[in-house]
């Protein structure tokens, strides 16, 4: 126990801190990740192994298998996941280590069922893929080698085993069983793993095993800090009042001191004498920082950043050890009030109430391990490119790592972050809970000092899914007597009413907590759907529905978590999986590459809505982006127009995890899609948008801004050669940080008798500051628009180190896309509209000297 802390509340300068860190010697870490060897059990399968990793990787490395995402290798792969795989290596432990007075094994991520040997002695049992372990390995080491062994027991072969004991099978509409040649048997409840793995309707079925984070050696002396917690009771612009928790692990009695340092600044805002007993002790030291430099969100503010040093000093001012903690001061809460129309759904931030504008993310690979550095630093850059300040981590993917949060941290991204829970209900064991709680607890207290989560939400569409206490839902409790609905039921409440929310309650400062997504209140009861007029709403009316694209406007949500609508990858990136006579859609290939089993047909039902069909399988590809693209900005438009009743619009999904046709805006190569640029002009701080009501047209003004904008709305109706049929400007204030319609005017009055097919609306608002936002209206869905074809100039311009692509036009151009094939380039806007006579300058992103004549175009009139 600690007996004294004596706490100074001082602000003064830390001196010779490149001494301190000098001094701090008492760990020593070591990554476990060189001479790992594979074989699987019972056969002469052996080769290298690369740790972190998965088993398919390792297959792919050593030649024994080819890369599963490539045409349909994915279904002849089907048995890797029913065998059993061993991973070996020698430990080495140095005379320097194996002196100090404790020694353990990390082990941050085993995929999934582990036992774990060393020197043939049993260390670890493990079944969570989620969970970290650690084993204190000091008795069974000697100094040199030491014989290290992973027996990784199949997942599909345990989930078996845990079926076949089962009182009776759980629903998981999205466990591709039968792909997995095991028919109708959903195994993926049973285990605590990526449910993704096991299939879903925009990912394939790999379910994998293997090392999939590092194994790291640590050795120390006397104490080591295990966690630091950065507590936040109160912060304003003007203070905030902190309280730093420390854990250490002391193996005897000892007196010293912690020293709580600026990293940046060496300002120690804390001096605290301790005595501590042996054991885990725990020390709080509150403190104040005045003037503190808040983090925001994007848009809002800059990401500020505090960077903390803990250190233990002896009695003779010796650092013993320390540790880094990183975090952002705000306040952040999720406000959920009671009004007219029901309740509010909306995240204020530091006293601002925020509109979310973001996107959901699933897990950028099949195979974990093989996401970079750069692959997190691109999605992240496309988020924050696309103006977006919020990502949600989906509950059928993982807990992602540390770098990820990172990122969002230093970005100004905010998370909705769920736990590991979708579209399925779950056995009620004593061990399977048990298990569920120390895995909530290994990642709250993980994830916890990261300023950008902003929600922890227990599950995916599971309340809604099972619906227990009206009729409704997806059918799964009819598939039950009472008494199993009853048994099941009471898991689902033990779970996300009970288990989930006291790890939140009890290892966080007071983060908000919401059981399931969607839902309608936080109670059990109040199932989601789409007449809500309180919590959150997933719509798929548009897709799964069959509503038109018009219905965004009838379904409104006071936060709409989840929408959205498939589109192919481009032709560049279908190259990469298919072969030519892979293409057409409803190819072997084609058909495997798409897992919404509506999905095809849907994406061609639509577009017969909206557009004519093209025949040719490199245009179909393109008017799927298209298509979808009309789809998102209908809905973004829809909802930033109707703040504040609603205060949040996540699409689905950001990214890929391999190359598929999907709901995704940017594919598994994190290429842009239409939809992509679409929604980064619908997230802009200012959005102009023009919506029919009735007879009349109404400009609808929405700005994120915290300040009024006065500045003049011009309206300009053309016709498709450029020349100017009516034009109207007028002066007009945004209010801030809401929605406002700011015109509204007959539709006859607009037009002034010009043919409705044959002219577009300019929208423009011109602010002062360069404030300026733009947007076009069509008043026909495009395949009743009378176009003529258009005279296309190109030109490649440098300037100031930099490639620019000047396009230019005689006659409007519709969803024009530039591509430059077999080349790898980023371009600032595409599938864009060109107006006639205007000059479009699109800057050129590529390691690579591009040539003018190879670029193609494609664009709407090539399909009439």
């Amino acid at each position: 126990m600690m007996k004294k802390l004596i706490v100074l509340v001082l602000v003064i300068s830390y001196l010779n801190p490149c001494k301190a860190q000098e001094t701090s010697s008492n760990m020593i870490t070591k990554n476990i990740d060189t001479d790992w060897i594979f074989r699987e059990i019972d056969s002469t399968i052996t080769g290298k192994a690369t740790v972190p990793g998965t088993i398919h990787t390792d297959l792919i490395a050593n030649n024994f298998i080819e890369d599963p995402f490539y045409r349909t290798n994915e279904k002849q792969q089907q048995c890797i996941d029913k065998k059993d795989w061993e991973y070996t290596t020698n430990l080495n432990i140095t005379t320097e280590a194996f002196e100090k007075k404790n020694m353990v094994l990390n082990f941050e991520g085993l995929d999934t069922y582990a036992d774990v040997f060393l020197n043939d002695s049993l260390i670890l049992q493990a079944d969570n893929m989620f969970r970290t372990w650690e084993v204190n390995i000091k008795s069974l080491v000697k100094i040199g080698d030491n014989k290290l062994k992973v027996l990784l027991h199949s997942p599909i072969k345990k989930g078996l085993e845990l079926l076949e004991t089962a009182p009776y099978p759980y629903p998981a509409i999205n466990d591709q069983s039968e792909n997995g040649e095991i028919g109708n048997k959903k195994v993926s409840v049973f285990t605590r793993k990526a449910a993704y793995h096991y299939g879903w309707d925009w990912g394939p079925r790999l379910v994998t095993s293997g090392i999939w984070r590092p194994i790291i050696l640590k050795a120390w002396n006397d104490l080591r800090i295990t966690d630091v917690f950065i507590q936040q009771p109160k912060v304003t612009k003007d203070l905030a009042e902190l309280i730093l928790d420390v854990e250490l692990e002391v193996d005897e009695p000892f007196s010293g001191s912690i020293n709580i340092i600026n990293q940046s600044t060496h300002v120690v805002y804390t001096s605290s004498n301790v005595d501590f007993n042996t054991g885990i002790q725990k020390v709080s030291l509150p403190f104040a920082i005045e003037n503190p430099k808040l983090w925001w969100s994007k848009g809002l503010g800059e990401p500020n950043l505090y960077e903390f040093i803990v250190e233990i000093l002896d009695q003779t001012s010796k650092i013993i050890c320390k540790k880094e903690a990183e975090t952002g001061l705000r306040s952040l809460k999720l406000i959920r009030e009671k009004d007219s129309i029901g309740e509010s759904f909306l995240f204020e931030l530091n006293g601002i109430r925020v509109f979310i504008k973001g996107a959901n993310y699933i897990p950028n690979d099949n195979f974990l391990p093989r996401v970079t550095k750069n692959d997190y630093e691109k999605v992240i850059k496309d988020a924050v490119d696309a103006n977006m300040n919020m990502l949600r981590v989906w509950g059928g993917g993982i807990y992602e790592n540390d770098y990820f949060y990172k990122l969002c941290d230093e970005n100004g991204l905010l998370i909705w972050q769920d736990f590991m829970f979708a579209c399925s209900m779950y056995p009620g064991d004593a061990p399977f809970l048990e298990n569920i709680k120390q895995e909530a607890i290994d990642n709250v207290i993980r994830l916890r000092n990261h300023p950008s989560i902003a929600l922890w939400c227990g599950n995916n569409e599971i309340n809604a899914a099972w619906h227990h206490y009206t009729k409704g839902g997806w059918g799964w409790k009819e598939l039950y007597t009472q008494t199993q609905q009853e048994e099941i039921q009471r898991t689902y409440l033990t779970i996300f009413h009970d288990i989930l929310p006291t790890v939140v309650t009890t290892y966080t400062d007071g983060d908000a907590y919401w059981p399931s997504s969607p839902q309608a209140g936080f109670e059990p009861e109040k199932h989601a759907g789409y007449e809500n007029t309180s919590g959150d709403m997933h719509y798929w009316g548009v897709w799964h529905g069959l509503h038109s694209f018009e219905d965004f406007e009838k379904y409104k949500a006071r936060f709409m978590s989840e929408y959205g609508f498939q589109s192919f990858p481009d032709f560049e990136t279908v190259k990469k999986y298919a072969l030519p006579e892979d293409y057409n859609i409803e190819s072997p290939v084609m058909a495997s590459h798409q897992r919404s089993g509506i999905g095809n047909l849907r994406i061609k039902e639509y577009m017969g809505f909206y557009y004519k069909t093209p025949n040719n399988f490199e245009d179909f590809l393109y008017m799927s982006q298209v298509l979808q693209a009309r789809a998102l900005k209908t809905a973004i438009e829809t909802h930033r127009g109707a703040m504040p009743y609603c205060m949040g619009t996540m699409y689905w999904q950001i990214n890929d995890c391999w190359p598929v046709a999907s709901w995704s805006s940017t594919d598994y190569y994190h290429k842009w899609k239409a939809a992509h640029y679409i929604i980064k002009k619908a997230y802009e701080p200012i959005l102009i948008s023009a919506k029919p009501i009735g007879k009349n047209m109404a400009i609808i003004g929405v700005s994120d801004l915290l300040k009024d904008t006065e500045g003049t709305l011009k309206l300009t109706l053309l016709n498709f050669n450029g020349k100017e049929k009516s034009s109207r400007s007028l002066p007009v204030n945004l209010v801030q940080n809401t929605s406002t319609k700011i015109y509204e005017i007959p539709t006859r009055k607009i037009l002034r008798g010009a043919n409705s097919k044959k002219v577009v609306l300019k929208i423009e608002f011109l602010g002062t500051d360069n404030i300026r936002s733009e947007n076009l209206y069509y008043f026909k869905e495009p395949k009743r628009l009378k176009f003529k074809e258009p005279v296309i100039k190109t030109e490649m311009v440098e300037r100031d180190g930099k490639s620019f692509l000047k396009v230019s036009a005689d006659k409007l151009v519709k969803d024009l896309y530039l591509n430059f094939p077999n080349q790898s380039v980023f371009l600032s806007d595409n599938y864009f509209d060109l107006l006639p006579h205007e000059t479009k300058w699109v800057d050129l992103s590529s390691a690579n000297k591009l040539d003018i004549n190879t670029v193609e175009l494609k664009h709407l009139q090539q399909n009439e």
